[in-house]
């Protein structure tokens, strides 16, 4: 046998091999993939049917809050429960096809999930028959302890867990599956990027009512929360350090303190000190590039220098990286 022949074989054999173990991690992924979507429609059914359905047959709530609620959710369910049959069945290139034509669906929940939850909240509050049907329903043991209020983000979860899959894609459905990967990406991106700002919004009020009084205006349109903490000021003038709440955010640096804690309104509040503009700060690591204890840094200001100090170094460090991040 001629050595072209010989290599020839050893040719096909790698690509035999190769082929099994892409139909290995193929098999793998598709069960995976059902029986996680088996497991989410359970959850996902314990809120359509001992919620959504039994709500609007009994009229609990009006229609228009029944829908603030839930939204899509019935739509969701429906498009996965049909996504499961094609697994079921095998077919996961017409399943993926089909499921893409509803993921707008996600995106259209994502952005509606605060004010669902501001809406549910506030039925619990001002609605007693909706306040004893929603306790008594979590008590089945269908729930197994599990609220509402852990069941409604349950879409978007999903949906973050199906992005992370690697779909092995096979010749027959290579175009469909490829599409639908790069469907579900997009819209995953829209889902985080939408919850991300909800978050950011949350903290922003959250930093705005730790402030006495309303002098101060955090929630700022395009403003973001980045981090805080507690430093301690050294001063100019050799005079003892000062420890100060600080607040980092991306157009603005704020230094608090703590209000009087005998005050009778604000014990528990901050006094803002100063708003420092971040787009004409420069920022320095005094020390604290060693493995020494503790660091300080310098922001300069057009009229006011900085000098701020910590104990430990690492601490020193994230607030330098997170500054010298949100001034460039």
């Amino acid at each position: 046998m001629s050595a072209l022949s010989l290599l020839f074989m050893a040719g096909a054999n790698t690509v035999e091999e190769q082929r099994a173990r892409w139909q290995r991690k193929w098999s793998r992924t598709a069960k995976e993939l059902l029986e996680t979507e088996h497991k989410y429609l359970e959850q996902l059914d314990l809120v359509v049917t001992f919620f959504v359905t039994i709500l609007k047959a009994k009229g609990t709530l009006k229609p228009a809050v029944l829908n603030t609620i839930f939204g899509p959710l019935e739509s969701i369910y429906s498009a996965s429960h049909v996504l499961s049959l094609h697994l079921e069945r095998g077919n996961l290139g017409p399943g993926l096809e089909n499921f893409c034509q509803n993921l707008e669906l996600y995106g259209h929940y994502a952005e509606n999930l605060e004010q669902a939850n501001k809406t549910l909240k506030e039925q619990l509050r001002k609605n007693k028959s909706f306040r004893r049907f929603k306790k008594l329903q979590e008590t089945r043991p269908q729930f197994q302890g599990r609220k509402l209020e852990d069941l409604l983000p349950l879409p978007l979860q999903r949906l973050h867990q199906c992005n992370t899959y690697s779909i092995v894609i096979t010749s027959e459905y290579a175009a469909i599956i490829s599409e639908a990967v790069k469907s579900i990406s997009e819209v995953s991106r829209w889902v985080q990027d939408t919850v991300r700002k909800r978050e950011n919004s949350l903290q922003l009020l959250r930093v705005q009512k730790l402030l006495k009084g309303q002098k101060t205006q955090v929630l700022t349109p395009g403003r973001w929360y980045i981090r805080e903490g507690w430093l301690l000021v050294v001063p100019s003038k050799g005079e003892e350090l000062k420890r100060r709440m600080f607040f980092l955010f991306s157009d603005v640096f704020i230094a608090t303190k703590p209000c009087h804690p005998l005050h009778p309104l604000n014990s528990n509040k901050l006094a803002c000190q100063a708003v420092y503009p971040l787009h004409q700060c420069v920022v320095d690591k005094v020390f604290g590039h060693t493995q020494s204890q503790g660091g300080l840094l310098s922001l300069s200001f057009p009229h006011k220098t900085l000098l701020l100090m910590s104990s430990e170094q690492q601490d020193i460090h994230d607030w330098y990286q997170s500054l010298t991040a949100a001034v460039r």
